[in-house]
């Protein structure tokens, strides 16, 4: 373990400081890292070691949009595997300076960031091979037409998903379709009351200490919505994270095409 990384002296050590709180851990090529303290550990890296392996190694020539980029981990591992242009976007300033930063340091300064909102994609007039969307659903007070804005604007291929889940991981069979009541009991259909139910949990006030925490899907409910949103869930590698391709209409678990054509019907 490099003991630059803790030299209060070092002026590259000096400069993380003054940028910090660093989310992502960041190795630099000097030894030393951006946040060693992390408390989940080394972070993101550790997590991303648990889905590496769904992405192709070889991404030359693709176009990669990160969406809510944070300090830049993801757009420089896709600079790695070769990716062309890559681009990431974040609403916090700060965030954005620690790319600059990190990028110039890690030799990938053509790397674009830029300040923007999922709720502004519609403005870069482009599509992306890949799409990534790690940990950012959960911060949205909208998030369905975060994703519907992410399929009809900018995905051209596939999306890298992730968001913090709660509740169960088991997934029921819903109905395509089911009456108001139950005829059996003549009462509202007791399948609401199944954990394994699509349940968005609403968090009114604050989670972790974080007032940005909106919502916490369990699984069904994840998948439920990239289903509703237009992609296609292709691999679960990780509890919480899903590569997906885009389709044209819903896709259940198995990847049939499902019942349903969409949610809006035709005159």
């Amino acid at each position: 373990m490099s003991e630059a990384r803790h030299d209060p002296d070092n002026p590259l050590v000096q400069r993380i400081a003054d940028l910090g709180p660093w989310f992502h851990n960041l190795r630099l090529p000097s030894g030393v890292e951006t946040a060693p303290g992390h408390f989940l550990g080394d972070y993101p890296q550790s997590k991303f070691e648990s889905f590496a392996h769904v992405l192709p190694d070889d991404l030359e020539g693709c176009s990669v949009l990160d969406i809510g980029c944070n300090a830049g981990f993801y757009s420089f591992e896709m600079k790695r595997r070769g990716a062309g242009r890559v681009l990431g976007i974040d609403s916090d300033p700060r965030y954005l300076e620690q790319a600059g930063f990190a990028a110039a340091e890690l030799g990938h300064a053509d790397c674009e960031f830029r300040q923007m909102s999922v709720w502004q994609i519609a403005e870069l007039g482009e599509r992306f091979d890949l799409v990534i969307f790690m940990g950012v659903l959960y911060h949205l007070r909208h998030p369905l037409l975060a994703l519907d804005l992410i399929r009809e604007h900018v995905a051209g291929d596939r999306l890298l998903f992730q968001t913090m889940q709660r509740g169960s991981t088991d997934v029921m069979d819903v109905p395509a379709d089911a009456p108001f009541h139950d005829p059996a009991t003549d009462r509202p259909p007791t399948y609401f009351d199944d954990e394994r139910y699509p349940r968005l949990h609403f968090i009114e006030r604050e989670y972790a200490g974080d007032w940005t925490n909106w919502w916490a899907p369990n699984r069904a409910c994840s998948e439920a919505m990239l289903r509703a949103a237009g992609f296609r869930i292709e691999q679960h590698p990780e509890e919480e994270v899903y590569l997906c391709r885009i389709a044209d209409i819903p896709y259940d678990e198995r990847g049939e095409a499902a019942v349903y054509p969409s949610k809006e019907r035709a005159e």
